[in-house]
């Protein structure tokens, strides 16, 4: 797990499972930087956790020395995760808070990096209605949520709300990481919907919102790759490291497409492109009749994937296919016909794939396939992106 992650220890008697988390992680190939609120330093030193990690422990928002050495928004940059074990009910409530008025708050509210957090508490607290939404908020967010286990507790009580113990906590985090495999590669992604004008006023697009594509890049650039975005018209902020292209219409996608993707390894089309496009566009806006029925002649779009595929040095292809029904089958046909190396299937429709935050992926490659269940879409864009270096490797060693 070649990654840089910040462990974050707060105020729990289970602190002193931190000192075992580290050096586990580091045995798996982690560079570890050390938080520790007030609370935590009560149970467990910063020398210790310092020795341990072999980085001084940061503890204070406005440290002069911790600022003008590593300050909060350089850790922020720094870590590709940050890992919050145990994290109280405290620690819960306030990262749901937004707030930030102690260094891990601010340093959650920095970040750009995902966040896992391992709870630790009375069963009593963790069963509270207060600490369950507070848990809901994170998720929505796209925080991970690793346990807690069940058991006996410091208390004396039994129940859930144990730590998980550091050997689990350092399995689930490789599982969520995104392999850093991609270094020295060009990876161009599509994402979002395509406007298609019918007069200066109007268009036909469709309810494509690009989350799906943007975290798809995002987890590119935690893989270590030079991503290309090229984005439709959407709303939503550039990743950091990514390139953004922005067009609009089918035929300014596939220009870019084809200018980009030609010294690309890897191309993943996520965008919703459109298969018609009004055959004539009018100079003026139409103006509405009363007695008449607007009629608009549609022609087919030049198809980007199929265009992809058939050139001469073509990248590995990643396609994605949204469908009402009968997914798996339309997916595997459009595998096959588009000569795709994988694709990825979800279904649309009923407040499902387009503009929410939660989605599910069916993937397809000639050998194989792979249900990826409901998550959000962060962290659905990490396993996907884990799935296609597996099957990029796999194609390239042969």
């Amino acid at each position: 797990m070649e990654k840089n992650i910040i462990v974050a220890v707060t105020g729990s008697i289970a602190a002193y499972k931190s000192a075992d988390l580290i050096r586990r992680l580091r045995d798996a190939g982690a560079e570890i930087r050390v938080v520790m609120t007030k609370a935590a330093c009560e149970f467990i030193t910063p020398l210790t956790l310092q020795t341990l990690s072999g980085h001084p422990v940061a503890l204070e928002l406005l440290d002069a020395d911790q600022e003008s050495a590593m300050g909060h928004i350089t850790l922020a940059r720094w870590a590709d995760w940050i890992v919050i074990a145990p994290a109280s009910a405290n620690t819960i409530a306030r990262l749901a808070q937004g707030r930030t008025d102690d260094l891990l708050s601010a340093l959650c509210l920095a970040t750009e990096s995902p966040i896992a957090i391992a709870p630790a508490m009375n069963n009593k607290m963790w069963q509270n209605s207060a600490t369950s939404e507070n848990i809901d908020v994170l998720k929505s967010r796209g925080v991970q949520i690793l346990g807690p286990a069940s058991g006996d507790q410091a208390c004396g009580e039994q129940g859930e709300g144990r730590l998980l113990e550091p050997m689990d906590i350092v399995q689930a985090l490789s599982r969520l990481a995104v392999p850093s495999r991609l270094q020295g590669k060009r990876v161009v992604i599509t994402a979002g919907p395509t406007y298609e004008p019918i007069d200066p006023v109007r268009f036909i697009g469709n309810r494509s919102s690009g989350k799906m594509g943007f975290a798809v890049a995002k987890a590119a650039v935690e893989a270590g790759a030079d991503v290309v975005l090229i984005a439709g018209p959407v709303h939503l902020p550039t990743p950091t490291g990514v390139t953004r292209i922005d067009v609009d219409t089918a035929q300014s996608m596939l220009d870019t497409v084809l200018v980009e993707v030609g010294d690309s390894d890897i191309f993943i089309s996520t965008a919703a492109v459109a298969d018609y496009r009004p055959k004539q566009v009018n100079d003026n806006k139409i103006k509405k009749s009363k007695h008449d029925a607007l009629q608009l002649e549609l022609v087919l779009t030049q198809d980007i994937l199929s265009t992809v595929t058939t050139l001469e040095s073509k990248p590995f292809v990643v396609g994605f296919a949204a469908e009402t029904e009968h997914i798996a089958n339309y997916a595997q046909d459009k595998l096959q016909r588009k000569n795709l190396d994988m694709i990825a299937a979800n279904q649309v429709g009923d407040g499902l794939g387009f503009s929410v935050d939660d989605n599910a992926l069916h993937v397809f490659w000639s050998q194989g396939e792979q249900v990826l269940p409901l998550a959000s879409k962060t962290q659905l864009a990490r396993d996907l992106m884990t799935l296609i270096i597996e099957q990029y490797n796999a194609k390239n060693s042969t």
